[in-house]
């Protein structure tokens, strides 16, 4: 088949898998529950290849992510609640999400963008430690600007009054207070993972994703070939920001989720969770931060509904001081800190599943070598030539030609 045409066949196809999950997710997940938890996963495996593109691909050290995430959130949840209002309101059809949920994200991605931008600018000349601590200050600073902030009246100023109007500490509930829409369905969600994990495979293996890495292994050599290193720091500051931003948009109008955006939901823990996911997955791979992504949301699930077995219950029945939540962090942590000690590199390295892939179809082909037969000089053609194998020729072991470097008189 024609790539063109091949193309076409696999977008197609991935069209009519998302359109499929939107009207058949209920019937293949019954329960709310199950449902808001896959859908929140893949809003996370958006949040993940959204970082990876700072943390893995341009090595720079960011932990602030959940301050990208939670300014999407706010700015898709106030788009799309005052565009479902102008629409007449009601129950969100999967006919007006198409009206509303393209606005929201558009908005909540350039917004998101403006601030990784902000960010980038003043951080270029700092790495490490010194970044880390700059992002984390700014997703705080917006995150307690909102969430000490409410609606003291007009005589607070216009930026008072905005601020006040998101909800501060209790959250965002739309424009009239009884909720915000939630358009989000599996379409959006799962077409813009779908979306989101191509366009990210596609700047990994591009001339720009080489010269990430190349930033990341050496800024002064990257530097001396060309490569200009406040342009591609700030870009990937900016690309981080806008998908961290519409996965926050999707989060914020996401089905059977909260329908109010509050700002507790974007403490450091989102961020860590974030990083957990990448560097689990592995820095720089595009498929370990979708397997890091579903690994740690389902991980932390798993252990809330370990504490409420009857055992778990008992004992927290016999000594009530027990704080099963610092108890599940110590879990989780300890798990964490054994796959790095098994694992260090994450669970694909920098390398993705089709590579994997590729490696094991080569080792399966009839007649492969095992492993590649180093070249032989001619000394060592003319031993093997002389250990008995027939006509001169080499043994089946070594290599089938033999090369001769050219001497200068040869050049000459």
């Amino acid at each position: 088949m024609p790539r063109p045409l091949k193309r076409v066949v696999t977008a197609l196809g991935l069209l009519a898998a998302v359109v499929a999950l939107e009207f058949g997710f209920e019937t293949l997940l019954p329960d709310a529950a199950w449902r808001q938890l896959a859908l929140f996963a893949m809003v996370n495996v958006i949040a993940a290849l959204s970082l990876n593109v700072i943390n893995g691909m341009a090595g720079q050290f960011s932990i602030g992510h959940a301050g990208f995430v939670g300014i999407g959130a706010y700015t898709g949840a106030i788009v799309a609640g005052n565009l479902h209002l102008h629409l007449g309101g009601g129950d969100p059809g999967f006919g007006n999400s198409f009206l509303v949920m393209p606005a929201a994200l558009l908005s909540a991605g350039l917004v998101a963008a403006l601030f990784g931008l902000v960010v980038g600018l003043p951080s270029l000349r700092l790495r490490g430690d010194y970044l880390a601590i700059v992002t984390l200050g700014f997703a705080e600073i917006f995150r307690l600007t909102i969430a000490t902030s409410s609606n003291l009246g007009a005589d607070q100023g216009a930026i008072g009054k905005a601020l006040g109007a998101l909800g501060g500490p209790i959250g965002y509930a739309g424009p009239d207070d009884t909720g915000l829409p939630q358009y989000a369905g599996p379409f959006w969600i799962f077409g813009a993972v779908v979306v989101a994990t191509i366009l990210a495979w596609r700047l990994k293996f591009s001339g720009w994703g080489r010269a990430l890495r190349a930033l990341r292994e050496d800024e002064i050599a990257s530097a001396a070939v060309g490569v200009d290193p406040t342009r591609y720091k700030v870009t990937s500051f900016v690309i981080s920001a806008a998908g961290g931003g519409i996965a926050g948009g999707l989060l914020s109008s996401m089905r059977d989720g909260n329908p109010t955006v509050q700002p507790d939901q974007f403490t450091f823990n989102y961020s860590f969770d974030a990083i957990t996911m990448v560097i689990l997955g592995g820095s720089g791979s595009v498929s370990g931060s979708i397997v890091g992504g579903v690994l740690v949301t389902f991980t932390v699930k798993f252990i809330e509904q370990l504490q409420g077995l009857d055992s778990v219950l008992a004992l927290k029945a016999a000594y009530p001081a027990l704080d099963l939540n610092a108890l599940r962090m110590v879990l989780y942590a300890g798990i964490l800190i054994g796959l790095m000690i098994l694992r260090p590199e994450g669970l694909f390295g920098e390398r993705e599943l089709l590579d994997w892939r590729r490696g094991r179809r080569k080792r399966l082909l009839p007649g492969a070598p095992a492993e590649p037969v180093p070249a032989t000089t001619g000394p060592e053609a003319a031993a093997g030539r002389a250990g008995g194998a027939p006509g001169g020729a080499l043994p089946a072991a070594a290599v089938e030609r033999e090369i001769k470097p050219a001497g200068r008189e040869e050049l000459e």
